[in-house]
């Protein structure tokens, strides 16, 4: 186990009413949160999301992606189903860090794409680490669950560490003119599912 459970609280959103459970790293004391919604306890396979912080699309409207609009999504079919969670991870820009981020940006605006910036920068395409969020399931006493995400390398990451994924539920939101080239190259390069 790589996290412990540190402090919980209730989170009202314009979705519903979420409980907030705050997790911490051991070794890096990196914080982590879930919001759940309902009793999770008795669903046989638990709706789910697990949403990498993105400071420039859930918080600052970016049009660069798809993320906002995705943790929007995912909050409201999580509310409508009356139980579910949402595991917000916090490793931004697939865990590159919000000021690489940026530099990566800047070389997306001189034609790069966004696996590309990545690795002009010294980083692999995707620097995540989803055995977190399999410990964060296992503290909330979920094993099964049916996953939002069109990534399915996080659906083999999650299940090689133990949480079993019943079913992946398409998240397909938020195309504009200013992601298209993006979502493209997670599709292409990542493999991203964008079909329903």
């Amino acid at each position: 186990m790589q996290l412990k459970q540190v402090a919980e609280a209730n989170l009202p959103t314009p979705f519903g009413d979420f409980i907030i459970v705050g997790f911490e790293e051991l070794r890096t004391r990196r914080d982590h949160i879930a919001l759940v919604f309902g009793d999770i306890s008795t669903t046989m396979s638990v709706l789910a999301r697990v949403h990498s912080e993105c400071l420039t699309g859930d918080s600052l409207f970016s049009l660069r992606c798809d993320c906002g609009f995705q943790l929007k999504e995912a909050m409201r079919q999580i509310s409508e189903q009356k139980s579910g969670i949402l595991l917000y991870h916090r490793q931004e820009g697939r865990n590159i860090g919000l000021l690489n981020k940026i530099r990566a940006y800047t070389l997306q605006d001189e034609g790069y794409d966004t696996v590309e910036a990545n690795h002009q920068l010294g980083f692999a395409a995707d620097e995540r680490d989803f055995t977190i969020c399999a410990d964060m399931f296992k503290l909330l006493g979920v094993q099964n669950i049916r996953l939002l995400t069109n990534n399915p390398h996080k659906v083999k990451k999650l299940t090689e560490a133990g949480i079993k994924i019943i079913e992946r539920v398409p998240l397909i939101v938020g195309r504009n003119p200013n992601n298209t080239h993006y979502l493209d190259t997670k599709a292409i390069k990542l493999g991203h599912l964008f079909m329903q």
